[in-house]
């Protein structure tokens, strides 16, 4: 696990400048990725929202090295991890997680909550996980520091429940609809949490837990690794928390795991899958989703929402754009 010790400060990334230098990035990959919405396929999505990253990024005044990319499971063409993006000479030296469309199928059927997404960080400061599963927890900031990954989730959601001065039954877990989750949802619904069960996303609904107003409470089950860096990139800007640990499913995956410099038994938390000090986090909504507006076209161009946060400045911004495809004199201000 590489972690940032003795860094020069004067080298650090500027937060605000690569903040909007690559907003605009991620924003071309919600749009393209929205141009598909309701296709039925979500390869043809994903490729979309990728290729649209990938080409914005040639334009940004960074030196990016990409640590969590569309890789191996995915077996994409491009943002392959250990990419290198921007320009070699960009004294911007940054790693990247991304995430062109967080929730393929959610787009691919007009489901809600698919983002675009990106997490950024100076060198050494994002994990570099390994493309398997993980076992995870995440939980807004009143309950940081009193909930543990190995507890019986019974007792973790009443310890979320009392942290938030509500009952048990008014508190809403979100977990992914899938067979191994059958346990957790059983215990669940017995001790009376109220649950949203979802078929994709759990990086969105990670970020909806550490927001107050979006009556998501918590969210528990295992998911994708990479995932799990940027929710934890988000969860330092919101003052969150996720717990994790890997979860191999062999041998061979255990290995990886092992020569990439990381315990598969070790317990992970937000410092640890997000050591850096200047991290910026952006979300642009694809799908209406329960934070962000989805992608709106009208006939010049397209509207979007979007999430943007700095760590070390402790700034969090909702942003709303115009990309126009053509000059207009008059532009849309409904939010309709």
């Amino acid at each position: 696990m590489t972690l940032v010790t003795d860094v020069d400060v004067s080298m650090q990334p500027d937060e605000s400048f690569i903040a909007l230098e690559l907003l605009p990035v991620v924003e071309q990959a919600a749009i393209e990725s929205a141009k598909l919405m309701g296709c039925g396929d979500r390869h043809a999505a994903d490729q979309a929202a990728t290729e649209a990253m990938r080409k914005a990024m040639d334009h940004a005044d960074i030196d990016g090295t990409i640590v969590i990319g569309e890789g191996e499971r995915d077996e994409a063409p491009m943002l392959y991890i250990g990419e290198k993006v921007g320009h070699a000479h960009s004294p911007q030296k940054v790693d990247i997680a991304v995430d062109p469309l967080e929730g393929t199928n959610l787009c691919a059927t007009g489901a809600n909550n698919a983002i675009a997404v990106m997490a950024v960080s100076e060198p050494g400061g994002l994990l570099h996980a390994p493309d398997i599963y993980m076992d995870k927890l995440v939980v807004g900031p009143s309950a940081v520091g009193k909930v543990d990954l190995d507890a019986p989730i019974a007792d973790t959601v009443k310890i979320v429940a009392e942290c938030l001065d509500r009952d048990v039954n008014e508190t809403v877990v979100t977990v992914l609809d899938r067979p191994r989750h059958e346990k957790i949802i059983a215990e669940l619904r017995k001790v009376g949490a109220r649950i949203k069960l979802i078929g994709d996303g759990d990086l969105s609904a990670a970020i909806t837990a550490a927001v107050r107003g979006t009556n998501v409470h918590m969210v528990a089950g295992t998911g994708g690794a990479p995932e799990g860096v940027i929710t934890a990139a988000a969860m330092k800007c919101l003052g969150g928390e996720i717990l994790a640990r890997l979860a191999p499913k062999d041998d061979a995956q255990r290995k990886r795991c092992e020569s990439m410099g990381v315990d598969p038994d070790r317990l992970l938390k937000t410092i640890d899958l997000a050591p850096g000090e200047h991290i910026v986090f952006i979300a642009t909504g694809v799908t209406l989703g329960d934070l962000l507006e989805g992608v709106r076209f009208f006939g010049n161009g397209a509207r979007v929402s979007s999430l943007v946060m700095t760590y070390a400045s402790q700034v969090i911004r909702f942003m709303d754009s115009i990309h126009l495809t053509e000059r207009s004199e008059g532009l849309p201000i409904r939010r309709d």
